[in-house]
């Protein structure tokens, strides 16, 4: 073996070493090649620029030979070099206000995590629940998903992991094998993915969505109808992957006394509750209050960021810990994301790209529609959400606007399916998380991952037919 790598010539083995140049090189290659081809009909030559752009973005993003946030920043600088769009209206696109609704969120959360309050409530939901197998693994997915209404999906799996490690282990489950085990962290970790996808603080693909929304439109969805339109997909799900895991990998223990025990211990050891707790509890309630019922009149990111103000004013987080908790590059990420829809859409490329790929759709919005969510599914399990995002919203609702589709129905035809990411650790951080546990691989989340996209689909698409034009989402 050694022999036969000594043996390569010094080229291939240059190749093979260097895989992240040898893409990139690739991805200039394709770039340029774009650019070089003569103007199709129907399309600008800023639009031809646009779609080369793209299609470098795309490469990275699904590639991620360089961080998602770089290549956003790449497309940002792009645009102005080649003329497309002028360099002050590019730049702006970051003060978007979904970015700063995105950051205010991200702050509160981690206040919430930092001052106790949520790591609390897990415990004493656990403990509620902790009489039996079942209803351990049914509150641990409840608790998950509940969570990830409020918070990150990714920060709610990484303050859930060490305590369902915890759990494992004063059970004694053997890695790789307990089937017990497989169930308590997949649905810690797919609990998240349902819940993140319930509201505008589940994940920052929402706020992204509806931000290119507003820049392409000017019209926006607030609060409570994502909510309303996504809540019944949710319950759905939650109740088939409960009933899905039980039945796939059945629990081969029936006494759980030990990790109750456990539960309660660290409880008790927390004592009462703090004033930061109490604080912070309060705050949280008065601000998604505000979000349902202000969001409209006085915006998602004034009122997210008017409760960061607050929480300082009280002392309730301090500067460090947020730029320690903050994941500041995600920001560029959505910014990036945000300039490349509004130039794929103002050069005409978007409208163009989709008429080619998807256009003899148009005349039938249902199968329009869940064609993009089934797209939406397949992309998300092997890029991220927020790429998944910038790359069909553009051309989604060109093609709304040209077929007369509302491109609010289109926004969350997308971006609910988008959050859906249940097989390969690289779909999302949590079911990466997850498999890190040992009690998990890889072919046990594509095993019944796959049964989990194909049903979220469906129950989305019944859904979106029967049950949103009630809410006033009339296709």
């Amino acid at each position: 073996m050694q022999q036969s790598y000594r043996s390569r010539p010094g080229w291939l083995s240059y190749l093979l070493d260097n895989s992240r140049f040898v893409i990139i090189a690739l991805t200039l290659v394709i770039f340029f090649w774009v650019l070089s081809l003569p103007g199709p009909a129907g399309l600008s030559p800023e639009g031809l620029k646009s779609i080369a752009i793209f299609a470098l973005c795309l490469i990275f993003w699904v590639t991620n030979v360089i961080p998602l946030m770089i290549t956003s920043l790449l497309a940002i600088i792009l645009f102005p070099m080649m003329g497309i769009l002028d360099a002050n209206l590019a730049y702006s696109l970051f003060g978007n206000k979904a970015v700063f609704f995105i950051l205010g969120a991200f702050i509160l959360a981690s206040a919430i995590i930092r001052s106790g309050l949520s790591s609390r409530i897990t415990l004493w939901v656990l403990q509620a629940f902790g009489q039996s197998p079942k209803k351990l693994l049914l509150g641990i997915q409840v608790l998950a998903a509940f969570l990830s209404f409020w918070m990150s999906e990714h920060a709610v799996v990484a303050m859930l992991f060490p305590i369902v490690l915890e759990i494992a282990e004063s059970l004694n489950l053997v890695q790789g094998e307990s089937n017990y085990g497989k169930c308590l962290f997949l649905n810690m970790g797919w609990g998240c993915v349902i819940g993140g996808i319930a509201t505008f603080l589940g994940g920052a693909r929402a706020p992204l969505a509806v931000g290119i929304l507003n820049e392409l439109t000017g019209k926006t969805i607030d609060f409570l109808p994502w909510a309303l339109a996504a809540l019944p997909t949710v319950i759905g799900l939650l109740i088939f992957n409960y009933f899905l895991l039980n039945k796939m990998f059945p629990a081969e223990i029936k006494d759980i006394s030990v990790a109750e025990k456990m539960l309660k211990q660290k409880l008790a050891l927390k004592g009462k509750a703090s004033s930061r707790e109490k604080l912070m509890g309060i705050l949280m309630l008065f601000t998604i209050f505000a979000w349902i019922f202000g969001g409209e009149k006085i915006g998602l990111a004034n009122i997210a960021l008017a409760a960061v103000v607050v929480a300082f004013c009280f002392n309730l987080m301090k500067w460090k810990e947020v730029e320690e908790d903050v994941n500041w590059g995600i920001l560029l990420m959505y910014g990036g994301a945000i300039c490349l829809g509004f130039a794929m859409d103002k050069t005409g490329a978007a409208g163009w790209l989709a008429k080619k790929v998807l256009g003899n759709l148009g005349d039938r919005p249902y199968v329009f529609l869940s064609a993009f969510a089934l797209l939406s599914i397949f992309l998300t399990e092997v890029m991220s959400n927020s790429a998944v995002i910038a790359l069909l919203m553009p051309m989604a609702i060109s093609l709304a606007n040209s077929f007369n589709i509302d491109p609010r129905i289109v926004t969350l035809a997308i971006t609910i399916p988008a959050g859906l990411a249940f097989c390969l650790p690289m779909g999302t951080p949590a079911v990466a998380i997850t498999v890190s546990s040992g009690y998990v691989a890889t072919k046990d989340t594509a095993k019944a991952g796959w049964i989990l996209n194909i049903y979220g689909w469906i129950i989305f698409t019944v859904f979106m037919i029967i049950y949103w034009p009630l809410i006033g989402f009339k296709i």
